[in-house]
């Protein structure tokens, strides 16, 4: 009966333990989820570096606030390797404008999980200088990991730790400082636009990749061809290939694609808006049945997706490569 009332009370005793080490990690989660990003952050050794540019831009007060944010968190390391890349010898050297406007586009407005992220484009807080309203794009792909705007070599980064939760939003601890995205950054970071991007570096002589990954003549509207419609316009006008394209026609057509000195978003479009375009020839926008482009050789192209801004300009998405007159 003894060895009956131990072997009780010790089991009694485990109950207790577990349920008591259950309760300490419930508590431990409820902590971190009521702290902040900023307190979170604090606490991270391998994040003192965005913490200073966080109260260097005057941005911790935001992100100690109410609210609900994505974070994505450059550590120490991708901070150290930013401002070596760009000439400055340390975090104070950054002009806080331009610092405020980069740690922007690292946030979004709305709380969004490692396991909500889909590829394709969302929003972030900060602002190029070819728009005062439209707040950039940023380009998501998911994988077996997540690589926002191409990864590193683009001027994106990739997710090293997600889902740090905060009782204002969430953090995801990323590899790079992420640079605000030109046209040509957001059209290398979408594997659809591989054929227009090859098509823009071919011939180097025609320094494409550089005009729109610049200022000058800018700000752009780009209607950029998916790789289907590539593949279509090869089959329609009988090339092989990029490298059997003629390249004044290649140039020419490019062009087609461009409109410079503005930044033209989906709702500034119009019926039958006449559009003058960097190869010095027009097409016309449609809006019947849908947007549309009608070039000068009234074939018609879809615009199947709008508004991906850049520092730069903004790119509209359609479904046709334009074909302008030679």
């Amino acid at each position: 009966m003894k060895t009956i009332k131990i072997k009780l009370i010790a089991l009694l005793a485990l109950i207790a333990f577990t349920g008591i080490s259950c309760n300490n990690d419930d508590d431990d989660d409820d902590a971190q989820q009521s702290q902040t990003i900023v307190t979170i952050a604090k606490a991270n050794p391998n994040l003192s570096s965005l913490v200073a540019a966080l109260e260097k831009a005057d941005l911790a007060t935001t992100l100690n606030s109410s609210g609900s944010y994505t974070v994505f968190a450059p550590d120490n390391t991708a901070f150290s390797a930013f401002l070596s890349a760009n000439g400055y010898a340390n975090l104070n050297a950054v002009p806080v404008a331009a610092l405020k406007e980069l740690l922007l586009n690292h946030v979004l407005s709305t709380k969004v999980k490692s396991t909500d992220i889909a590829t394709g484009y969302v929003k972030t807080l900060a602002k190029g200088s070819a728009s005062a309203s439209n707040t950039l794009s940023m380009y998501l792909e998911k994988g077996s990991g997540v690589a926002i705007n191409g990864g590193k070599t683009n001027g994106g980064a990739t997710v090293t730790t997600a889902d740090i939760e905060a009782s204002n939003g969430i953090i995801h601890v990323v590899d790079g400082v992420i640079g605000l995205p030109t046209i040509v950054n957001h059209a290398v970071a979408n594997k659809n636009f591989a054929t227009l991007v090859a098509a823009l570096s071919y011939n180097s002589a025609s320094g494409f990749v550089g005009v729109l990954s610049g200022t000058t003549n800018s700000p752009f509207t780009v209607f950029a061809p998916t790789n289907t419609a590539f593949t279509s316009f090869l089959t329609e006008t009988g090339f092989s290939g990029l490298p059997v394209i003629p390249a004044n026609v290649l140039e020419t057509t490019l062009k087609y694609h461009v409109v410079t000195g503005a930044n033209v978003q989906s709702t500034a479009l119009t019926n039958g808006q006449v559009v003058n375009t960097f190869a010095s020839q027009n097409f016309t926008i449609g809006l019947t049945g849908g947007a549309k482009i009608t070039d000068t050789n009234n074939r018609i192209s879809n615009i199947i997706a709008t508004d991906v801004q850049c520092s730069n300009g903004i790119i509209h998405v359609i479904d046709k490569v334009l074909l302008p007159k030679f």
